[in-house]
């Protein structure tokens, strides 16, 4: 990730390295970040216990404002230049959900376990205040929040970003409606300061709404929407503003807004600055950048530079095996589940995460990651059995292991290993066979991610000893998404989701029933292991209208049970989040979930 993410915008984008999304923007992109049967019980619905975040969800050099130090400019690493300063279009990324948490309103922000709270510069409160006979949602604006150029926040900013991303408009290139489209009118309530929103049906994830929000002057306009808004923002409403975009210097500057009503923003400026992975450590060493995320295989060297400290928490995004059950013998239940059972995600999630001394827990949710409120284990609804049962389950569907001769010893484990190139072949000592075949599966990994290179070797020697042949392609990562995920080119694939305070909106395309296109293709949203069912569908979906919260959590947990009993998609562990930052940097670091305080960010006095 490029760098700590931003709030509780509805929109979801990728959590860094190759792909087209970012932590905030717009959460209909598919997140491809390098990072990494019928009958089974469902008991587990209700297996797993919730707890409060056992996890610690953030590590950040905190320091009261006192002891901040007023003034400089502060550099930041980012992956790349934004490709757009509007977080609701499709090339969004993490630089522009950046720049919008610094500059722009968001009525909700994250705290540390992903609850989403009022943000109290932008709303005194938030709330539904009727929910027949349809529901409502008042807000009431602080009366001193106002855009850089003198004009109040106020209702018709509200209803043109409405009107802009309900999808009723083709003339504005949104990448997502999801909330919006439910809405039937926006109003200004009783005096300047309230806006009432109005629901056409329930929506329980109302509070992704307007995180953030853009002046009237970009969302009334689908000019400026589409194209003005990509390089230059009217106006701002946040603790800084923009200055400049100099594509030449791979740069972003954002400056003190002196029309900020709240606290006085410490830092003079905020100067992302593209740097690439590889280069950081150096660059702070140089003192050229101040803060940066860095790889995990960078914090040796992070930690032996002067000057320089490290903070770690685990990430706002999950690592994931993603099955594709659309053809070929994936497309057998039976053998989704053997490969999801010989995979040992505890050794994997130690593997990854000991290192970092962050707790090396398996991922047992898709829906609710460990360090948010409510998270709960529904792994046992996949079933149990390890490698016995996977090699039944196997043999169910027709893959035996060849007759072992009288005398013979069954072969067992992998056998060999060639590599060749940007291809490793994982043989097992005795394969799996049926009409003659071997169980051969091509397994897709991002070139340039020693993390998930490690991994897939781990899984494929991991299925060899249920005598499954794996052949590991490394590609390019900008073509690894369009080329090979989005299109289906793959049996096996790591990549990483964000996680979400929204699951029943944000992760329902990720998890929707492929149906048939009008051109005969097969529209898969963004579930890309084409795997889904009618149940999980109107799960989350009767949970995305369900407004008592207790309930709607209860609907995505039996929700996250069927997805496990799908096994399409295989949890493996939460992303760790590695931050590097010169040890005068304060009210920075591993944000998680949380939004960073902007106005707070700056040096150790």
């Amino acid at each position: 990730m490029d760098g700590p993410g931003v709030g509780a915008g509805h929109t979801r984008r990728p959590a860094g390295g190759p792909g087209p999304r970012g932590r905030l923007a717009v959460r209909a992109a598919a997140v491809v970040t390098a990072a990494v049967t019928a009958g089974t019980a469902l008991a587990a619905c209700s297996s797993g216990t919730p707890h409060a975040a056992g996890t610690a969800g953030t590590d950040v050099a905190t320091v009261a404002r006192a002891g901040v130090r007023d003034g400089g400019t502060l550099r930041w690493a980012v992956d790349a230049m934004p490709r757009t300063l509007n977080a609701y279009q499709a090339d969004a990324d993490s630089g522009t959900e950046t720049v919008a948490g610094a500059v722009l309103p968001s009525m909700f922000r994250l705290d540390a376990h992903g609850n989403p709270r009022t943000d109290p510069d932008f709303v005194t409160s938030a709330k539904v205040t009727a929910q027949e006979p349809r529901q409502v949602v008042t807000y009431k604006l602080n009366p001193k929040a106002r855009w850089s150029d003198g004009r109040a926040l106020g209702a018709a900013d509200f209803a043109a970003q409405w009107k802009a991303l309900n999808g009723k408009n083709t003339a504005y290139w949104t990448s997502r409606n999801a909330g919006y489209d439910r809405i039937s009118d926006v109003r200004q309530g009783a005096g300047r300061t309230e806006v009432r929103v109005t629901f056409a049906t329930p929506y329980a994830d109302w509070k992704s709404l307007f995180s953030p929000l853009y002046p009237k002057s970009v969302t009334s306009d689908p000019d400026v929407f589409n194209d003005g808004s990509r390089t230059e923002l009217p106006a701002a409403a946040g603790p800084f503003a923009l200055k400049a975009v100099d594509a030449k210097a791979g740069t972003v500057t954002l400056v003190r807004n002196p029309s900020w009503w709240g606290a006085r923003a410490k830092l003079d400026a905020l100067v992302l600055t593209a740097v690439p992975r590889g280069k950081r450590v150096a660059a702070l060493a140089a003192g050229t950048l101040d803060l940066a995320e860095i790889e995990p295989g960078s914090l040796a060297a992070a930690r032996r530079t002067r000057g320089v400290g490290v903070r770690k928490a685990p990430d706002a995004a999950y690592a994931q095996l993603a099955i594709n059950g659309s053809t070929g013998p994936l497309a057998d239940e039976r053998v989704r589940h053997a490969v999801a059972r010989a995979i040992d995600r505890k050794a994997i999630a130690k593997a990854v995460l000991a290192p970092l001394g962050l707790p090396p827990t398996a991922l047992g949710n898709h829906l609710v990651l460990p360090s948010q409120d409510g998270y709960a284990d529904h792994s046992s609804a996949l079933g149990t059995g390890g490698l016995a049962q996977a090699k039944a389950l196997l043999a169910d569907a027709g893959w035996q292991r060849p007759a072992v001769k009288e005398g013979e010893k069954a072969a067992a484990g992998p056998g060999r290993t060639a590599v060749s190139g940007a291809v490793t072949v994982v043989e097992p000592a005795d394969a799996v066979l049926k009409k003659g075949k071997e169980l051969s599966l091509r397994f897709v990994l991002p070139a340039n991610s020693p993390t998930l290179d490690d991994v897939g070797n781990r899984i494929a020697r991991m299925l060899s000893g249920i005598g499954v042949r794996t052949e590991l392609r490394r590609v390019d990562d900008t073509s690894f998404f369009q080329d090979h995920v989005a299109s289906g080119d793959f049996d096996l694939a790591l990549y990483s989701w964000p996680g979400t305070p929204f699951p029943a909106t944000d992760d329902a395309p990720i998890f929707a029933k492929p149906v048939p296109a009008p051109d005969g293709s097969l529209a898969v949203a963004e579930n890309y292991t084409r795997v889904g069912t009618d149940q999980i569908d109107q799960l989350l979906a009767r949970a995305g209208t369900e407004l008592d919260p207790a309930e709607s959590r209860a609907l995505t947990a039996q929700a996250d049970s069927r997805i496990w009993a799908a096994a399409a998609s295989i949890p493996l562990y939460q992303r760790p989040e590695v931050v590097a930052l010169r040890t005068t940097v304060v009210n920075a670091g591993a944000f998680g979930f949380e939004t960073p305080v902007f106005q707070n960010i700056g040096f150790r006095k």
